[in-house]
């Protein structure tokens, strides 16, 4: 398919942590962000190719899955000629490494003689470097021989890149050169391929379809497992099909073959494991692959605090936010595993719970209860500073992040006047995801046969509910407070924090009806999604990062919410209309979600603005569609009790939308739906089916 040209008409690959940023013709060019990036470092930072001295003219980007593009383009013609014929196409494949096939075409009657150069640099540049602009010039050691170019970065020189390539090139300063004669109708071609080197050692590359550690390969088994989702809308079944390849593509396997899988947040900037968006984009994508929720949660209790460090803020029981492997690793907001986060650690319990629910392997629940538990004990100790019943943050060195909800921007938590709030900070949803584990919780104790803890977490969970409405709801506004601040002060902008509130349906009744009334306004609904900040708040600017623009995981968990409060008088309509307008909004992005995009009205910009350095593929956003999905589906299983409920409630555009090969414990059922009409397949007798 296409590549979307959007982000300045950069081309972005993505195979697990390894990604690939380069302009439409194929190149890198120094001195900019892109770049061929392995384990958070630049390795290559030059990448250029050039027929006759000249770059050849570019056709089109093709790119049928996220780890591989194909550019089409052309070779200038001959000055006083109106038309080339010499067709090129550069095929590449990112994995450990990088190959790329070099092909040229004559499409003339004479033979063609020209000279091939491919120019490589790098600056082994650290990924936070790059990002920021901080990039360095002097940094690699280049020697060439036997048709090879060796690159090593002087700072490490266990770290380096090995380029090599068909037809015996010359080299010559970091240039590979081939002259070459294509005979009439004839063609030419050469594979290169990028080697890189960690500890002295190159790094094993698979590139051949058949080969198990392939990109090709593992995306193909991965489908064999995955449910297929399709529609007979074609734009909704072109979201859905790039959806499963971004995902298949940002999933990492750190340890080999049988290790956990987890997801990497998004690409190009967080090719790692996030604790709040792995947590958050496992969740939205069970209806996909149920496992990688198993993965994703294994992958964090083995990283789960179990000290106290205010460097890195960890503390016993917190679940990681972010990890890092590049050269500056220890220097990146206090160390290689940074903790400073309010939300994983209540998403983690909550996952666990809900995976359960999916299908998920009792021995391997069981397993996880003690990291649950103490991820728990954080909650309610280290997480709760000050002992007031709410979990709040405050960073613990100047090297931390000011703000640690998903709202992580250092002006994104304000009073509506625009004032900044004070740390300790409360968040709203935060407050509404301890509220959604402890009951995930109680259901794990339960299902144990221990109705105390049960009982215990569930009366915990109700007091939560009702001190949450006293000091989060506004009254006089009709919506609850993003935060309470250091002197417990309602931070009393509106903002789409309230609605994740829906979701995880800490919100009473009485006060979700008024809130959805405002949701529904236009400060809120910019006609493509739902804002991040009310347009009449004083901090609001659709450009900004988190104060107007529009995040598309953040409407699909407000759909969500609103769809669980469907049964009050506007809620169903809102949702609805928030996910018809975003699913056009992700179809004027060529069919993927962008991390982020800006909040202007769509009366006034008929098309979405893109936000300049947003992410994409970005996990959460990607999965946004699997959640849009699920929820208007009403699809809720719980495989422990033989039990799945459909409730669909499916958009006209929808059309007919089918799961094929859900997978939910033992059982493979297969689910159409169009409207409010459904029918299940393969459903086990001894399990009961409830429709709404």
């Amino acid at each position: 398919m296409p590549v979307d040209g959007g982000g300045g008409g950069v081309v972005t690959l993505v195979e697990a942590s390894t990604f690939c940023l380069s302009d439409q013709l194929g190149d890198i060019h120094p001195g900019t962000p892109q770049g061929l990036f392995y384990r958070d470092a630049r390795i290559i930072s030059r990448w250029e190719l050039r027929l006759d001295g000249h770059p050849p003219e570019q056709l089109s980007v093709l790119s049928p899955e996220a780890f591989r593009a194909r550019f089409v383009l052309r070779k200038l013609p001959r000055q006083g000629v109106a038309d080339s014929t010499v067709l090129v196409l550069r095929r590449r494949m990112i994995g450990d490494g990088m190959r790329e096939i070099i092909m040229l075409y004559n499409l003339g009657e004479e033979a063609t003689a020209m000279t091939v150069t491919l120019t490589a640099d790098s600056d082994f540049a650290d990924l936070f470097a790059v990002k920021a602009g901080q990039i360095r010039t002097s940094g690699c050691e280049l020697t060439a021989g036997d048709g090879e170019l060796h690159l090593s970065d002087r700072q490490d020189p266990g770290r380096g890149l090995t380029v090599s390539a068909d037809g015996n090139p010359g080299t010559q300063q970091g240039t590979l050169s081939w002259q070459v004669v294509v005979p009439p109708r004839g063609h030419w071609q050469t594979t290169v391929r990028c080697q890189p080197i960690v500890g002295h050692r190159g790094v094993e590359m698979n590139f051949s379809d058949d080969d198990h550690d392939s990109p090709s390969y593992k995306i193909k088994q991965w489908r064999a497992t995955a449910t297929s989702l399709t529609a007979s809308d074609p734009g909704l079944t072109t979201i859905l099909q790039r959806t499963e390849s971004d995902l298949g593509a940002l999933r990492i396997d750190d340890q080999g073959p049988g290790s956990p899988t987890y997801v990497a947040a998004g690409a190009p900037w967080f090719m790692t494991l996030f604790g709040r968006d792995s947590l958050l984009t496992s969740w939205m994508a069970l209806p996909l692959d149920s496992d990688l929720a198993m993965g994703t949660l294994q992958q964090l209790a083995g990283l789960q605090g179990t000290r106290v460090d205010p460097i890195t803020e960890e503390e016993p029981g917190r679940i990681m936010h972010e990890m890092r492997h590049g050269p500056a690793g220890d220097e990146v907001l206090g160390g290689t595993v940074y903790y400073g986060t309010a939300d994983a650690t209540p998403l983690f319990v909550m996952l666990l719970a809900e995976s359960r629910r999916w299908g998920a392997d009792e021995t391997a629940v069981q397993a996880l209860l003690p990291a649950a538990d103490a991820a728990l004990s954080w909650i309610d100790h280290h997480g709760d500073g000050d002992g007031d019943g709410f979990v709040e943050y405050r960073r613990k060195t100047e090297q931390g992040l000011a703000n640690q909800g998903w709202k992580d921007s250092w002006d994104a938590i304000a009073f509506a006047d625009g004032h900044l709030a004070d740390p300790p900070i409360a968040l709203c949803e935060v407050q509404g995801y301890v509220y959604a584990a402890r009951l995930g919780r109680a259901d794990l104790a339960e299902a144990a046969g221990d109705t105390a803890t049960a009982a215990r977490l569930r009366e915990q969970a109700a007091d939560l509910k009702q001190r949450f409405a006293q000091a989060f709801w506004l009254p006089r506004s009709g919506w609850y407070a993003v935060a309470l601040d250091a002197k417990k002060r309602p931070v009393d902008a509106l903002t789409s924090n309230a609605a994740q509130c829906l979701w995880t349906g800490i919100a009473d009744d009485e006060h979700a009806a008024i809130l959805i009334e405002r949701l529904a306004e236009s400060g809120m609904d910019c006609g493509f999604g739902l804002r991040t900040l009310s347009s009449r708040m004083h901090r609001y600017n659709p450009m900004s990062y988190h104060n107007g623009s529009v995040w598309p995981h953040d409407t699909a968990i407000a759909v969500a919410g609103l769809l669980r409060y469907q049964h009050i008088p506007g809620a169903a309509e809102l949702a609805e209309r928030l996910a018809t307008g975003l699913i056009e909004a992700v179809l004027a992005f060529g069919g993927r979600p962008p991390e982020l995009f800006c909040g202007f009205e769509r009366d006034t910009f008929p098309s979405p603005v893109p936000y300049p350095t947003s992410c994409s593929p970005q996990a959460w956003s990607s999965a946004a569609s699997l959640l849009l999905m699920r929820s208007f589906l009403g699809l809720e299983p719980d495989v422990p009790r033989r039990t799945l409920t459909v409730a669909p409630r499916l958009p006209a555009r929808a059309g007919r939308v089918r799961l094929s090969e859900l997978r939910l414990g033992p059982a493979t059922v297969n689910i159409q739906a169009k409207g409010t009409t459904v029918k299940v397949d393969g459903l086990p007798s001894d399990w009961e089916l409830i429709q709404h």
